[in-house]
């Protein structure tokens, strides 16, 4: 290449420099800089090795060839056998600095041939090829007793007739125990709640939420950059596409050590074509899942991580704008803590707050989630509930815990759950990423309901051997997770008992005359006002960021807000019992994702820190 004067010997240079400590050959070193394309690669390296062009077009891979190569050393190895020539094998790679490696791989007897390819060739060879079996490793990696997988459709609908048919009776035989117990569970749970609520506020008033993490603990120096592998799963997200590209642009780290893998789903042709009609930079791989079932997110996240050259493995979404250093901070934090911090959790906000009323209580929502709840819930050393993206995770434990359960809809929670059982934790980092809130009513219920149906099955699965996951997480965890999820999703399917207590207000009748005095009444209203007080101080105090504070005048909405998710959290339990696995998929773009515009009315959150 330097004698053809593509490169300079200053871009070669700072191309060598930049390889060491990487897997990358020095030509995808210097494709990652820009300084060449990759058919001026594949023409020197055609030049140097005195071979071909493999033509897939024209001959497909042999399936027949893929019992002399397993999937893993053929993705390791950038290759695929592609066809037979008399005695030996030909293999199809983008690395043939790596056919000596590729040697070992193989039978002892094997005679091989070489032929060179793209590497978006040779991923789309191996899916043909390894497709189906990488599929089903995706579908069951969590650990069969751990996993909802096993979570019965068709048996669990019984349940829905049967628990109808056992309140029918109860109205029938004792309605007034009945209402009674109703009411006192309501009652109960809004209790628990509270106090979680309030120990997580204390515990990042205590720690000062928002502040930067600790001092380091561990040395904080490396010889190398470890690589980092970002995953965004896109399905029917043309729209987006171009713009998540632009984004991720941005993103401030050596581009050498950066591995963007855009999982898209095999029968998506339109986002597939959306992105191959730019040219994706050469740290950037769309590889394309197989149909399967179920269709979800962590299935798709499974099967890309079979591609992952990462030591970290990171989890963005489809309109995700993450802040320039985001990458290098997680970086530096995890070389801080010891192993057993496996997971870092970045903060999430919206780029679009302002479009409308209901996008402005949901950043108000992930204010309080994201600022003050959960980094109390991470102090307080219970189960961290992971959010769907910023996620970023030692590779080695991710792959140790089974990665993610691909039947499970809320799949971040659980894998939070799952790595507090395997004794690691989690850390609140401080970065921010920003993405499009759902601005529309209906499709916010949506995606709510399938939140919370998640974390029924999560806390269902997690409970059918309650004294393993006693032992694994010790009392205070064990219990407190019975608030986190099932507390969760009780609170809203009870609440509008609690709302009925306001008819009281009015002199009116209420089931609970029996055994409440006005006196109690009383009582219960204080009660039951003091969780309205706590929750807008929790909001308020999360909306303390500069950019956060135009939403405090309408924090006090934020409880009638709730009432999409008491609706949600109905349409979640009726599909855990008709169907669990369905993925109400969430849709980009139309709320601002796909105008890259809307990146520029998102100031940098730590510029907004630094300013306050």
């Amino acid at each position: 290449m330097l004698m053809r004067g593509l490169v300079t010997p200053a871009q070669l240079r700072r191309a060598e420099r930049a390889q060491r400590g990487t897997s990358l050959s020095l030509g995808q070193v210097l494709m990652t800089h820009g300084a060449v394309s990759e058919a001026e690669l594949l023409s020197a390296l055609v030049h140097i090795y005195g071979v071909g062009l493999a033509d897939f077009d024209m001959t497909a891979p042999d399936p027949a060839l893929a019992t002399l190569l397993t999937a893993k050393a053929a993705i390791a190895n950038e290759a695929v056998l592609w066809q037979r020539s008399g005695s030996a094998v030909v293999v199809a790679t983008s690395r043939p600095d790596r056919i000596g490696h590729l040697r070992h791989c193989l039978p002892a007897d094997t005679r091989i041939l070489m032929a060179l390819a793209s590497r978006a060739q040779v991923i789309e060879a191996q899916r043909r090829v390894y497709g189906p079996r990488l599929a089903r490793l995706a579908e069951g990696r969590a650990p069969a007793n751990q996993s909802c997988r096993n979570w019965q459709g068709p048996s669990m609908g019984l349940w829905g007739p049967a628990l109808g048919l056992g309140l029918l009776l109860g109205l029938l035989l004792a309605p007034q125990a009945l209402i009674l117990a109703a009411f006192g569970l309501a009652i109960f749970v809004f209790a628990v709640n509270l106090v979680l609520k309030t120990a997580s506020f204390a515990a990042a008033i205590r720690a000062g939420s928002g502040a930067p993490n600790a001092a380091p603990r561990h040395g904080s120096r490396f010889l190398h950059p470890p690589t980092v592998t970002m995953i965004v799963p896109l399905f029917r997200e043309p729209e987006v596409a171009g713009a998540l590209v632009d984004r991720l642009r941005q993103v401030d780290y050596p581009r050498e050590r950066l591995d963007v893998l855009l999982a898209i789903e095999e029968d998506d042709p339109l986002t597939l074509s959306a992105l191959r009609t730019g040219t994706l930079p050469a740290w950037m791989r769309a590889v394309v899942v197989p149909r399967g079932t179920p269709r979800t997110k962590p299935r798709a996240l499974n099967y890309a991580l079979s591609y992952a050259r990462g030591d970290i493995v990171g989890i963005y979404d489809a309109e995700d704008r993450p802040e320039p250093d985001q990458i290098a901070r997680v970086v530096q934090r995890f070389a801080e803590l010891p192993r057993e911090v496996a997971c870092l959790q970045g903060r999430l906000d919206y780029y679009n707050a302002r479009h409308n009323w209901l996008s402005r209580l949901f950043t108000v929502e992930y204010a309080a989630w994201f600022r003050v709840l959960l980094p109390g819930v991470q102090r307080l050393g219970l189960v961290v509930p992971l959010g769907g993206t910023t996620v970023f995770l030692r590779r080695d434990v991710l792959e140790e815990v089974g990665a993610w359960d691909a039947h499970n809809v809320t799949e971040d929670a659980e894998l939070g759950l799952r790595l507090a059982r395997a004794g690691y934790t989690t850390e609140i980092v401080d970065t921010t990423t920003f993405e499009e809130a759902n601005a529309a009513p209906l499709p916010w219920i949506r995606q709510r309901s399938r939140w919370l149906k998640g974390y029924i099955m999560t806390w269902g699965a997690a409970m059918r051997r309650p004294s393993v996951l006693w032992r694994e997480l010790g009392a205070k965890r064990f219990w407190a997770l019975q608030v986190q999820f099932l507390g969760a999703v009780l609170g809203f399917l009870l609440a509008p008992l609690l709302w009925s207590f306001g008819v009281k207000m009015f002199g009116l009748w209420h089931p609970m005359d029996a055994v409440l005095t006005g006196r109690g009444y009383l009582i219960l209203g204080g009660f039951m006002l003091s969780g309205l007080v706590l929750s807008l101080a929790v909001t308020i105090h999360a909306c303390r960021a500069p950019h956060l504070r135009h939403l405090r005048p309408i924090a006090p909405l934020i409880e009638p807000y709730y009432l999409f998710g008491t609706i949600a959290a109905w349409i979640g339990l009726a599909e855990v019992l008709a169907r669990p696995f369905f993925w109400a998929k969430t849709s980009h773009g139309a709320f601002g994702g796909a105008d890259p515009s809307r990146d520029r009315t998102a100031t940098s959150d730590r510029q907004l820190h630094a300013a306050e």
